[in-house]
């Protein structure tokens, strides 16, 4: 009696579980059926150029900049620029008193004046001594001067030509001391060296300036239509930097803005420090939106490529940027359907689709946060693009 009854109990529990399953299954078909399409919007997967770059930082700094100095020591006379103004190569910047140097300058011409006269009377003693000695030979000839008065006449007339050579030597040391004077004295007008903008000015009238040795800088001019951009890199990427690369780059003072600069030196040997590699490269900077001090931020262009299948990073599910994979969601005939992908070069919010996607699929763009493979998609509008070849 009780094995019937375990026997009827056992048989009662299977068909009770045959009836639940056969429910489950039913409602999971039923709710398959039911399941509204999810909303998404697709975009055409298509080719573009990407540009390979090493991103990099750095300062701008002017290409050309001057300190200037007083040359000689002296009383500021006048200042005839301000800071913060444009000046010309050769423009006057500022004069010191020279007046002690403006006498040595007219002792000096005085001096040569004075030397010529000297050289003037030599010659003209030089001459008669000449004179003399060609009587005194003629005379020897008729046997009317003796020995003594031909070597008498000779030593005359020697020394009448050393004292023409004197003469001339003291013409040459008058005019040094002329010349020198005179390039003393324009030291005394300090000159922009280069074509700038004075951007420091350290001096007033009444100071006292010093010689170049000893002086501080009274102006810095700097030339700010060509600028170096100093860069480093790291020395994964040091092999990969050539001379002439572009570098692009943006500063914070010109927001959206993309600047473009040339590599123009890259130093032959690495930092001990760091095992960077320091890099300059050249910005044209004209007109001259940019100044020197600015931090940059940019990348230098390594490698242009066309036909390459690119995607924005949103769109792409898991993406584990070490190891280059993640996945995307394509629409096949209303359908989502998952795709193992494999990245290569990452732009911005561009990144390189190597595998698993070809041109011209739609994939999902919006909308795919909770989508799974095999759900049914209603494209709301599909983004359409076309392909980017530079």
């Amino acid at each position: 009696m009780k094995q019937a009854v375990s026997l009827i109990f056992s048989v009662t529990m299977v068909v009770v579980s045959l009836t639940a399953c056969g429910k489950s299954d039913a409602k999971k078909n039923i709710e398959q059926v039911t399941k509204p399409p999810v909303a998404v919007e697709t975009r055409a997967a298509t080719y573009s150029s990407v540009t390979d770059g090493i991103e990099v930082t750095g300062s701008l700094e002017p290409k050309f900049a001057v300190d200037v100095k007083t040359q000689i020591p002296g009383l500021v006379k006048q200042v005839m620029v301000s800071e913060w103004v444009h000046v010309k190569k050769g423009q006057p910047l500022v004069r010191i008193d020279v007046a002690e140097t403006e006498a040595q300058v007219k002792r000096a011409e005085a001096g040569i004046i004075s030397a010529k006269a000297n050289m003037v009377q030599a010659q003209v003693v030089g001459n008669r001594a000449e004179r003399e000695l060609a009587r005194v030979l003629k005379l020897k000839e008729s046997g009317l001067a003796t020995q003594q008065a031909i070597d008498d006449a000779r030593s005359e007339t020697e020394t009448a030509k050393a004292r023409v050579g004197v003469a001339s030597a003291q013409i040459h040391v008058s005019e040094e001391e002329f010349r020198q004077g005179i390039a003393r004295q324009a030291k005394g007008l300090v000159v922009a060296p280069i074509d700038g903008i004075v951007a420091l000015r350290d001096i007033n009238v009444g100071d006292l300036a010093s010689d170049a040795a000893a002086a501080k800088p009274v102006f810095r001019i700097v030339d700010n239509r060509l600028l170096n951009l100093t860069v480093t890199v790291s020395s994964t990427d040091s092999g990969r930097v050539k001379v002439g690369q572009s570098l692009e780059f943006t500063v914070d003072s010109l927001p959206g803005r993309t600047i473009n600069g040339k590599v123009m030196y890259i130093n032959p040997e690495l930092s001990a420090v760091d095992r960077s590699l320091k890099v300059i490269a050249e910005v044209r900077n004209v007109p001259e939106y940019l100044k020197g001090g600015l931090f940059a931020k940019g990348r230098i262009i390594t490698e242009n490529r066309r036909q390459v299948l690119q995607i924005p990073r949103s769109s792409i599910v898991a993406f584990d940027t070490q190891a280059h994979k993640g996945s995307v969601l394509v629409v096949e005939n209303g359908v989502a359907r998952k795709r193992d992908i494999l990245s290569g070069a990452v732009a911005g919010d561009m990144v390189e689709i190597a595998t698993g996607l070809k041109a011209g699929e739609q994939y999902v763009i919006r909308g795919g946060f909770n989508l799974k493979d095999g759900d049914k998609v209603a494209v709301e509008a599909a983004v359409k693009t076309e392909a980017v070849v530079k």
